[in-house]
């Protein structure tokens, strides 16, 4: 069984965070730029244990998760990485664009006509939801398929594995990830299997990496998390922006977001104070000294990218963490973001696309729905160790 599925940090019975909590970005970037003495291994672990129950319906399914990517901290991960990043080029990323704005589009405008009969409109569902899931499935040189499935499959992994799960609900869980996994293994093994094709070096991302020498429970390992990533993050990101520019609270109103650059301008905004991967984790390697404090080997250390809101530990981080730097601005403006999607080696290869893909969707959907009020202030939020996200954005005509 992975070492993924069996975490040793789990939530303490008193509820505090059981790791070292650091927010300053200085800081923070320093120790994403130390490889050497903080490694990813722990990235991707379960924050609460899997109980026996779990680990067997996760094990029927063949379910393994080996560090490939995000978790790897072997000399093995910069081949892997360069193979994945071959999908992820500047050129590659500005040629989807006019894909991308023609998705948008035609969501906004279905979303549009709901409202203009007089009904309401979830923007979660209208328009954040499919577009980024389309875009990296088809990036990626993947069939597009089973999408309402990979949504939900999405949800479901990031709160088994960054959530707090009761038993039964854990099991819930569990039994979604071994769904996903077993549809993600034929798809592998179908990808695999596929004819190279003329029209590009690398014609899909699994045939790819088997080409590089991965096995098929490597390939499903780096698939497993990069086709949630590549997706669910980006639609909650464009959840969180258009949550706010209805609220209209981030000095940018829903017409002038109608402009590509305001709603490039929000987006930003978002990605620096409220981004969808607010957290993320590293464990040092050996002992060593970070900020003039000694850190020891296996202490686990939670490093805060952009602003973490309403996860249980939220209110239990660690004294010294109180002096951090936070944006302290609520309009958007010259706000830095750098960290949004990490730093150093293992920094996200999908942020100009994620970027991309969200402002071209908030601007889409400002230009073609006018006059719009929320009709929940206050809906239900995603609120995990390392994703957020309201739940659902849902407006009527104003």
């Amino acid at each position: 069984m992975s070492a993924a599925m069996s975490a040793e940090a789990g939530l303490p019975e008193t509820g505090r965070c059981p790791y070292r909590v650091f927010q300053s970005p200085d800081t923070v970037r320093e120790v994403l730029h130390r490889p050497q003495d903080f490694s990813p291994a722990n990235a991707l672990l379960a924050v609460t244990p899997l109980s026996g129950q779990a680990l067997r319906i996760l094990q029927k399914a063949r379910f393994a998760l080996p560090p490939i990517l995000a978790s790897n901290d072997t000399e093995t991960h910069a081949g892997i990485r360069k193979v994945v990043a071959g999908f992820f080029t500047p050129a590659r990323v500005a040629a989807m664009e006019p894909r991308i704005r023609g998705l948008a589009r035609e969501s906004a405008a279905r979303a549009a006509q709901r409202l203009a009969s007089g009904g309401s409109v979830d923007l979660v569902q209208a328009v954040a939801a499919n577009p980024p899931a389309v875009i990296m499935l088809e990036m990626l040189g993947l069939p597009v398929r089973d999408l309402p499935a990979l949504k939900a499959w999405s949800l479901d992994s990031l709160e088994l594995f960054w959530g707090c799960p009761d038993a039964d609900r854990q099991l819930e869980l569990a039994h979604s990830a071994a769904d996903f996994y077993r549809w993600l293994r034929e798809l592998v093994v179908e990808s695999v299997a596929s004819p190279e094709s003329g029209a590009l070096p690398q014609p899909n991302l699994f045939n790819a990496l088997a080409r590089h020498g991965l096995s098929t429970p490597e390939i499903c390992s780096l698939g497993y998390f990069l086709l949630i990533a590549g997706q669910e993050t980006t639609t909650q990101l464009i959840s969180t922006t258009l949550f706010r520019l209805a609220e209209g609270s981030r000095g940018i109103s829903w017409s002038e977001a109608a402009t590509a650059l305001k709603a490039r301008d929000l987006v930003r905004h978002v990605l620096a104070t409220e981004s969808s991967v607010p957290t993320w984790r590293r464990v040092a390697i050996q002992d060593t000294y970070l900020d003039g404090r000694a850190i020891a080997a296996g202490e686990e250390l939670l490093l805060e990218l952009t602003g973490n809101h309403g996860f249980p530990w939220a209110e239990t981080a660690d004294a010294e963490a109180a002096d951090a730097d936070h944006p302290g601005t609520d309009r958007p403006g010259p706000t830095p973001y750098g960290l949004a999607f990490g730093s150093g080696i293992h920094r996200c290869l999908g942020a100009k696309l994620a970027e991309l893909e969200a402002a071209v969707v908030v601007h889409e959907t400002a230009a073609a729905i006018k006059g719009v009020r929320l009709q929940n202030s206050s809906p239900d939020w995603i609120r995990l160790l390392s994703f957020q996200a309201p739940r659902t954005v849902v407006v009527e005509p104003g």
